[in-house]
């Protein structure tokens, strides 16, 4: 565990991951003490039944462990915005869940004594109970200060994930791989649903899961597996 005992833990961004990160914390025992409302409210309840929904700074001020599950482009003015209120507590643990960045974009919560942490959980996110079990099966990226680092990455256990660091300066790099496989693999299953539906096959994307998943499957061992002797 991070501390002894639970971490109340407050979501800011109810969009498809902060309420199933929420979800997983309260698996390991935290306390979630309040979200934001976000763009389907409805789904979120569903998977953090009786979380209060709260603005913001409530969020902030009751939580000790923070999560920022946020878009990409909203995260910076975020940080800062509550920062300028005088927002942020001594000791706080701020998380946030974005590809993107590391801990620089934290630097205006951390000048006031909170203690930034990035861990950016890979999977794509349903916003549903699904999640819970792809988690299970998932890595996270974790970037935070050394002597941090630590509660970065149990964090990231607690999650469901096993952790995997990743330096400051190469989240930018990270990015680039998660959102070329991300975004390739649609626009290439699209094109291929496409076309198939074009000539009559009825229900294309499952005519080519087994296709594509056994494919994905073995270009991934290919690429993990260390190579053959010779």
């Amino acid at each position: 565990m991070v501390r002894d005992g639970r971490l109340g833990v407050g979501i800011i961004g109810a969009g498809r991951v902060g309420p199933v990160i929420g979800a997983a914390l309260g698996g390991a025992g935290h306390a979630v003490v309040g979200i934001t409302s976000g763009s389907d409210d409805e789904r979120a309840s569903a998977v953090l039944p009786d979380v209060p929904i709260l603005d913001a700074l409530e969020v902030v001020r009751r939580a000790e462990l923070v999560i920022l599950a946020v878009p990409t482009e909203q995260l910076p003015s975020l940080v800062a915005g509550i920062a300028e209120v005088g927002g942020w507590q001594v000791g706080q643990l701020v998380l946030h869940t974005d590809a993107s960045h590391g801990i620089e974009v934290l630097r205006p919560a951390a000048e006031r004594g909170a203690i930034p942490l990035a861990v950016h959980p890979a999977i794509t996110f349903t916003g549903t109970s699904i999640d819970l079990r792809q988690l299970q099966a998932g890595f996270a990226a974790v970037t935070a200060p050394a002597a941090v680092l630590p509660i970065a990455q149990a964090l990231a256990v607690e999650i469901g994930c096993e952790p995997i660091v990743i330096a400051e300066e190469d989240r930018p790099a990270y990015a680039d791989a998660i959102h070329t496989a991300t975004e390739f693999s649609r626009s290439i299953i699209g094109q291929s649903t496409a076309r198939l539906r074009e000539i009559g096959v009825e229900n294309p994307g499952g005519y080519l899961s087994a296709l594509v998943q056994s494919t994905v499957e073995r270009a991934l061992r290919e690429a993990s597996d260390p190579p053959a002797l010779i």
